[in-house]
Order: C-alpha cells, then structure tokens, then sequence
C-alpha cells in the first residue's frame, strides 16, 4: 500500500494572488495597501497597558534598522537576536532581512545560566554582531564575564536606532532561496544545529498554515509562543503578515504564571485563531479554577492548533470538559505534526475534521505493528492523529532497517519532502546529507528529510508513535542524552565516566527522565548512595532544568554497549522496563501528595504579618506537592534548581507564589537565592515589596 498521506501536484506553493519571493515584499506589500492596519499588539500587564505596531510602523523600523546595520556589516552576515518578548524583536528580525543579513532569533538572557548556549551559537554561525534593546543589553552587559567570549560581538539596542534613517533604505531583489534566518533547535550546548530556513520555505508553510487552520484577512491570532521556537516564529510573527491580520501576544512567563492569562485574551480580543504545545492545554486544565472561568467567552476561537511534543487524547478531553461551559467547541481542535527541519508544519487536521483517536493494542505497537484494540482489551494505547498535508508537501513511512517503504499496518520512520524542507544544517555537510538527503532504497526516490520519528499512516492520516532516534522531549523541549550523561558523569567522583546511559519512558502519558549509571568498583565498598543520587539530581536539574523521574546506580559492566563501545540507550531503556539491570541501588520519585495552604492571603492580615517561616512553609509545601515529595525531604538550605524546577516551573511558581502573598516580588529572585530559606528572607522584607496593590487573579 502507498504510504503517501497526500500528494497535490501544484505548480506554487504560494496561495495568494501576489506571489511574493521573499519575506521583505511580503511585509512591504502590508506597508502599502495595509498601512494604518495593526500588525501586532503586545500585552504589557494585566491592568490593560498594551504596546502596538502598524505594518507602516514595523516598515519604517526595519528599514531604519537595515541601514544601520548595512554600514557595519556585509550581506550574508549572520546576527544574533537577543530580545525579549514584545515588539522589538519583530521590527529588528525584519530590520536583518531587509538589510540581506540572516537573522539568528534567540531569548534575552536574564542570568548567566543560559550564557554558554549562546556563545556556542555565536561560534557555530561565527555571528559578529547582536541586537537587543536598551533595557536588555544594560542586563546583558552584567553577564558577559560569565561568558568572555561574547564581549568580542558587537552590541546594538535597535530601539534607539534613528528612524529618520529609513529613508535612505534602497529596495534590492532578494532570491526566494535565499537564507532569511537560522533556526537553532534546542537541546545540546555543545553542538547546536542552525537549520536554514529560506525566504521560500517560510513562504511555503505559510501558504500550508493559512489553508489547513483556515486563517484570512479577518482572523485573529492570540499567542505567547516564545519568538526564538520554530511554532512562535512562524506561527506567531510570520502568519500574521502573510495573510494580513493581527496578532495579539503576550510573553510566555505572563502564561505560565497564570493561564488564565491566554483565555482571558482569546475571550477579550474574540481572538479566532491560537495555538500551543500539549501541556499548555494540561496546565490550563489544572491551574485555571472555576470561578477564574466565570467570565471567558471562547466562542470565537475557531482553530485551537496542538503541536511541538507528543499529544495526548487525555489532554484534549479534560481541556473540553473544562471549558466546554464556556464557549469552547471539540471542533476547534487542530492535532498536529510538524518539526523545525521542515520550518514548522508537516501534516495537521483541516476544516470540519474531528480529532482522529485510535486505540491500538500497546503489546503489537511494541513490535512495531499497528493493531486496532477491542472495548474490552486492557493492555492498550490511544493515539491522537495529526492529519495530513498540503500542497506539495509529502509523507512516507520507511523501514528503517532496509530504507524501504513500510508495508500497511507497520511503524516505520516518517519521511518528509516539500518545498517547507530548509536546506540543511548551518556548516554541517556531513549531518545535512544524512538528514536532508535521504533516498528510498527501492526505487531512488528522494531527496526527503528523515525526521527521526516514528509513525504510520491510517486512511490518510498521520499518526505518531515515537523516536528513533536518542533526542528526549520534555514540555516541548529537546535535550540531548549525552549532554546530560556528561553532566551526570561529573556530579560525582563515583561514577565511571563513559558508562552512563539517560532516556526517557511514558510515564502516565508523560515523558519522564530516566539516568542509569555504573559505579567504580572501588566505590562499592564505602558507597553513600544517597549522596551520589542526590549529587546527580541537584546537577541535572541545575544544568538542564529537567527533574529526574529515577536514578539506577549499577554494578561495573551493566551498561550495554555495541561491539564498537557505544551506549546502547534504548536497549538500556528496555532493560529498566523490564527491570534486567543489576541495580545497586535505585531511587525513583514518590507519589507523596501534599497539600498547600490556601488559606488567607498574608496581605489580609497585613504586610507586617508576613514572617519568613510563614514563606518557607509555603515554598515547601508547593515544591513537595509539584514534584510528588513528602515534605520532610525538602530541606529549606537547598536550592530550587537541587528539586528539579525548569525554568517553566519556576514561572509557574512565581505566578501562585504572588497570588498567595498578595502582591509582586522579582521574578529572578527564584534564580538569584542560594537556598529556600535565603530566598524566603529576601522575600518577606518590606522593602522588597515591588508592589502592594493585590495581584490579580
């Protein structure tokens, strides 16, 4: 059977009338025939203070900022975008490509933890100038001696750039195939990718985006996907101007801390389009309590897109009971699948199509066969569908052993090609060949991506169920084992080097973190391995922000390894599943529930009432609750980053932390404080308050 879900023959991928070649006359076009039209409107706070751009305003910008930097650069140049949420970014990512320069979007980093990435960004694209705007590059200018090397860049803050200076813009012909930014995945600091996107593949998806989610000239966009991930640059900043309607967007700290946040918007704004990773639709379940529901109108939304991890049918359906009630329709939900090798979107749902959910027998899906389960059967697996493409865009299932298409009914790798495909890795040959330029084996077919992911295809839809390859996928965010096997090898004097074996499992329908690692054998005598654990959890969480599901501490020679002496993780993995390893000893997170106090906010008391003790309880009462400890295992001398808080969680903190206080405290403070006591001092100081007006729900 052919295991093409769709192949339309179209001669341009480009759906509208004007068959734009580039991302600049795409946005001069807006200029011109949409000039007083807002573009973008940028949610500053909750009391309603907002900051926006019309497509004339963003034009002038990016002009202004093109001259500037064609004076002090040379097209083809690569630049780094260090801004952080709002409208900056947008004028300055348009302000490089203007200028013919390829732009590199990235975050504002706000301490040193995230410093070495960047700088080996900086080396891998050989980027000799960075933008960012006034307020970040003062930040930035604190932590460049945790990172030397970026004091060697040029730092400009593009909003203080003379806008007079547009005028001297010239318009030059730009190729369609040219790069317009590098889109760095996340996960491995040392070896990071910058795939290649060019001004026709994001052209293209765009075109892919506005027929399967429906956008047009009267849709309007709702976000606060992050403007460095592929899902928020494409989605959220390209989209928009490529069918010409607003957007309206938030940071994503300002969701996390409080979800309600996004619905609120969505309702307000009658928003109809809007889209997120799967566990954003599991925190908004969680966190948003009824009566913070009492008055959203979700009627308007229309296309509710899921994408960027793994989807659960789960998710979905405790989303829709929550907000059901309140305007939210089963219809609107839009599964997909998608990658930033292939810029953003590979396949998803289309108009009037429901959710596809399959329910297969779990025991065949481990053989890599696809069996539908009976009501009765108990050992099962639902998986959620992720439609099809569009376009020119293409899917086939491989056998990854023989690199031939998968017969009906069997998991292969999925295979991708399109005119979306960026053309390979920044300055990586040899892993662009392996990657971009795969080709069937029985007929030549080709070239397509190969994704690394495993899937197969039912009547015409896409379906996904898993990885071949080691990449772990937390909350939307990729990790490279390795990585983290580096950092766990030098937690501690114990542990063999080179033996050490991290992977992830399906725990709930969640991905957990698993790290099994071998100790010397003149440890095992005198082992503290309580110490070794704890010493491995406190270095993957500081490191990585990843909490750590279970730690095997393992005899000498129980790591497998191939015959030339690589980890062999997935054999590991099935190992542990099948509990095989010769454990010395194991320690795995406990479901110890704990409640939190929600009783009276402090500032009903009185500021003066708020003593440190009174915070620190609360602090370990949320760290027990959230990451499943007795509370007694939570010592206050520790540091948030020692339980395994991700930058995520420490968002989400931060968020219940100030609803319960009553009022603001710095969001740093979570970073800055060596223990839970230092911080609940520093918290519970009048001083420090930023602001006593209640926060709002």
């Amino acid at each position: 059977m052919n295991q093409v879900i769709t192949t339309i023959t179209n001669s341009s991928c480009i759906s509208n009338n004007n068959n734009f070649s580039n991302l600049v006359d795409l946005l001069r076009y807006r200029a011109l025939h949409q000039s007083n039209q807002i573009a973008f409107t940028y949610l500053e706070d909750e009391e309603g203070l907002e900051s926006t751009l019309t497509y004339q305003q963003l034009d002038t910008k990016a002009r202004s900022i093109a001259v500037y930097l064609q004076n002090i650069s040379t097209p083809g140049d690569r630049i780094l975008l260090l801004y952080p949420p709002g409208l900056d970014y947008i004028a300055a990512f348009f302000g490089c490509l203007y200028a013919e320069l390829i732009a590199i979007p990235l975050y504002s980093p706000r301490n040193n933890r995230k410093m070495s990435r960047i700088q080996s960004i900086m080396e891998d694209s050989q980027a000799q100038i960075a933008l960012t705007n006034n307020q970040s590059l003062i930040n930035v200018q604190t932590l460049l001696n945790h990172a030397p090397d970026l004091k060697k860049l040029q730092w400009l803050a593009t909003d203080k750039i003379d806008e007079n200076l547009a005028d001297q813009w010239q318009s030059k012909s730009i190729s369609s195939v040219s790069i317009a930014y590098l889109q760095y995945t996340s996960g491995s600091t040392s070896t990071p990718k910058g795939v290649m996107i060019s001004h026709e593949n994001a052209l293209c998806n765009s075109a892919e985006i506005a027929i399967s989610w429906r956008t047009g000239t009267d849709s309007i966009l709702v976000s606060w996907l992050p403007h460095f991930h592929d899902f928020g640059q494409i989605y959220g900043v390209i989209q928009p101007i490529y069918n010409g309607f607003p957007c309206i967007f938030m940071s994503p700290d300002s969701f996390v801390q409080k979800p309600i946040r996004w619905l609120k918007a969505i309702s307000d704004y009658k928003a109809t389009h809007s889209g997120a990773p799967n566990f954003a639709y599991d925190l908004c379940a969680d966190k948003i309590k009824p009566e913070q529901r009492e008055n959203l109108d979700l009627s308007s939304w229309e296309v509710t897109v899921n994408g960027a991890e793994p989807i659960r049918s789960q998710t979905l359906e405790e989303f829709y009971q929550a907000f059901a009630p309140y305007g939210f329709r089963w219809s609107t939900f839009y599964p997909g699948y998608g990658l930033a090798e292939a810029t953003l979107k590979v396949s998803s749902a289309k108009k009037d199509d429901l959710p596809t959910m399959l329910t297969i027998q779990a025991d065949s899906l481990a053989k890599n066969l696809i069996v539908e389960a009976s009501e009765d059967e108990q050992f099962v697996k639902t998986l959620v569908g992720c439609g099809s493409t569009v376009l020119n865009a293409k899917v086939v299932i491989v056998d990854t052993e023989s690199l031939t298409q998968s017969p009906s009914g069997q998991v292969g790798e999925i295979w991708v090609s399109g005119p979306s495909i960026a053309q390979g890795y920044w300055g990586r040959l040899e892993e662009t060949q392996r990657t971009f330029e795969a080709y069937l084996t029985d007929n030549g077919e080709g070239p397509f991506l190969r994704t690394g992911d495993l899937g197969f295809v039912k009547d015409g839809e896409l379906f996904i169920t898993g990885r071949i390859k080691d990449l772990i996928v937390i909350r939307g965010s990729n990790h490279y084992p390795q990585d983290i096997e580096l950092t766990v090898e030098e937690s501690h004097p114990s542990l063999r080097s080179g033996y050490s074996a991290v992977f992830s499992i399906d725990e709930n329908e969640q991905e957990r973190l698993v790290i099994a690692c071998e100790i010397q054998r003149s440890y095992l005598r005198k082992l503290d391995a309580d110490q070794v654990i704890q010493a491995i959890r406190k270095a993957v969480s500081k490191e990585h922000e990843l909490e750590v599901y279970a730690v095997l501490l393992l005899r000498t020679g129980n790591i497998p390894k191939t015959s030339s002496g690589k980890i062999q993780r997935q054999a590991c993995r099935t190992q542990f599943l099948n509990n095989q390893l010769n454990v010395v000893q194991e320690w795995k997170e406990q479901l110890h529930k704990q409640i939190i106090n929600e009783g009276k906010s402090p500032m009903q008391n009185n500021l003066s009432n708020i003593i440190k003790l009174g915070i620190q309880d609360w602090l370990i009462s949320w760290i027990a609750k959230e990451r499943n400890l007795d509370i007694k295992e939570i010592d206050p001398n520790e540091s948030l980053t020692h339980y395994g808080l991700s930058s995520l969680d420490s968002m989400n903190l931060h968020g219940d932390l100030e609803t319960w206080l009553g009022y603001s405290i710095v969001p740093d403070w979570l970073w800055d404080f060596p223990s839970i006591d230092a911080l609940a001092k520093q918290i519970s100081q009048p001083q420090n308050v930023v602001s006593v007006a209640k926060v709002a729900s």
